[in-house]
């Protein structure tokens, strides 16, 4: 049987749109002419209005948009790009996803890129060294994106990353104090001497310290404030005791603290190892803060519901992310990178677990 031909279809019907059984309906996606012809301008208006430029009245620009939103009318990323030279994506590498530091550097990150009207690529290289996270930048780079952050704050990635900066706007967020690339950080110094002179102000006589992973930025920058502090108040400097940021091993560290009756003051580098050390402590029969007061760093939402509610440093993670992304879209406009450190300080959050000494 030969099937009908197109042309006998009822009149006014849309032999591409039938919606009978078996049919596949399909209507053609509106395209930036059509915006234009419902608006009543040309497509460069448009164009214009789509890609935030001046010279459009806001008159001329609401009715282009109601078009838009009445049409449906989705941008052609590809198109665009070949325009504009920009994607509006951005890309982001991270490490440790399971770190409240790095995940809350990318959350702001987002929210201010989104803020903007970009779109963030994310790619989470774990606890990389150097190597993946420069892989992760070259993945990135051939997606097309206009520009990175790096929140990759080890030391064996500081000094490579101006050469992955070779080809595209790049910005690093907590990284070597030599880099020639423009750097977004936190005073981890400053908030390690907040905490520290906080317990000295107290009356204890020292200050104990479960430091960060020595390869992290941070975790040395901590050391150095702390040990400052103790120096500048002709305190002794107690021996480290070491973490890798985690429960578990401020549950060792912990462990090693409550056996020794002398110490009264503790100040640990950041709250998950917090968590662990209070646990050890309470369960080898010390008061808190009665026998020893504990300081932590970052202020995790959970950190004011710990026992007892946790003093601590509190990181000001959604202006970093504010204040990176402000960086990346400066050198992506002008082409240039300022070199130079951006440093934001951190605030000392006061609770229950700090005490002056018995």
């Amino acid at each position: 049987m030969t099937p009908p031909s197109r042309a006998s279809a009822p009149a006014g019907s849309d032999p591409g749109n039938s919606g009978g059984p078996g049919s596949v309906g399909q209507r053609k996606r509106p395209g930036m002419h059509d915006v234009a012809k419902l608006a009543g301008v040309s497509h460069q208006t448009v164009s214009r209005v789509l890609n935030g430029s001046d010279g459009v009245s806001s008159r001329t620009r609401a009715v282009v948009l109601a078009a838009i939103d009445q049409l449906g009318y989705r941008p052609n990323s590809a198109a665009r790009t070949l325009v504009t030279g920009r994607s509006k994506v951005l890309g982001l590498v991270t490490i440790g996803g399971a770190l409240y530091g790095p995940m809350s550097m990318l959350y702001g990150v987002e929210a201010a890129a989104r803020e903007e009207g970009y779109i963030l690529t994310v790619v989470n290289v774990g606890w990389g060294e150097g190597g993946s996270v420069e892989r992760a930048v070259t993945r990135l780079e051939r997606q097309g994106v206009d520009g990175i952050v790096v929140v990759a704050p080890l030391t064996s990635v500081g000094e490579s990353l101006t050469t992955m900066a070779r080809h595209l706007p790049l910005v690093a967020v907590e990284s070597s104090l030599k880099s020639t690339l423009p750097v977004i950080s936190v005073d981890q110094i400053a908030g390690a001497r907040l905490a520290t002179e906080h317990l000295l102000g107290l009356g204890h006589s020292t200050v104990w310290h479960v430091s960060g992973p020595g390869h992290f930025y941070e975790a040395q920058d901590r050391v150095v404030g702390w040990t400052a502090a103790l120096e500048d108040a002709g305190a002794e400097v107690p021996p480290l005791l070491h973490g890798d940021w985690s429960a578990a091993t401020g549950y060792d560290a912990g462990q090693i603290l409550s056996r020794m009756r002398d110490v009264t003051a503790v100040f640990v580098a950041n709250d998950s190892m917090a968590v662990g050390v209070l646990r050890a402590l309470r369960e080898n029969g010390r008061d808190l803060p009665g026998d020893i007061s504990v300081v932590g760093f970052d202020d995790i939402p959970e950190a004011g519901y710990f026992s007892p509610p946790l003093t601590t440093v509190r990181q000001p993670f959604e202006e970093v992310g504010r204040r990176s992304l402000k960086a990346l879209l400066a050198q992506i406009e002008t082409g240039v990178g300022e070199p130079g450190r951006t440093v934001i300080g951190p605030e000392l959050v006061i609770r229950e677990s700090t005490a002056a000494p018995r």
